[in-house]
C-alpha cells in the first residue's frame, strides 16, 4: 500500500532499537519512552498559500529527523506504526 500525505504534510516511521541498560538489562517497548527520532516515509506537495501558490517542502523521503514528544498523529496500517504530522512540527534533520 502506498501513502501519499496532502499540502504539508509527512509520514514518519518511528525508530524502533531496542534499548539495553548500562547493566544488560533489556527494557521492553511497552516500558520505555517513545523515541523522537524516525525517518521520513512520504512527503507531500507542499504548503498552500493564501493565493493559491504551493511552497514545496524542505524534507524528503529517507531523511533521518527529530521532532516533539506529541507530534503528530499515530497510525497503523499493514501492522505497521507511522506518524503523520505537518512540517513545521520537525525539529531537525539528523545527518
Amino acid at each position: 500500500m502506498q501513502l501519499k500525505p496532502l499540502f504539508d504534510r509527512i509520514v514518519v516511521s518511528r525508530s524502533a532499537e531496542a534499548e539495553v541498560t548500562e547493566g544488560g538489562i533489556y527494557l521492553p517497548e511497552a516500558a520505555q519512552e517513545k523515541r523522537s527520532e524516525g525517518t521520513v516515509i512520504a512527503v507531500g506537495n507542499g504548503r498552500a498559500l493564501e493565493d493559491g501558490t504551493i511552497v514545496p517542502l524542505q524534507l524528503a523521503g529517507g531523511e533521518k529527523v527529530l521532532f516533539g514528544r506529541y507530534a503528530g498523529n499515530e497510525i497503523t496500517l499493514e501492522g505497521e506504526t507511522y506518524l503523520v504530522m505537518r512540517e513545521d512540527e520537525i525539529l531537525a534533520i539528523i545527518s
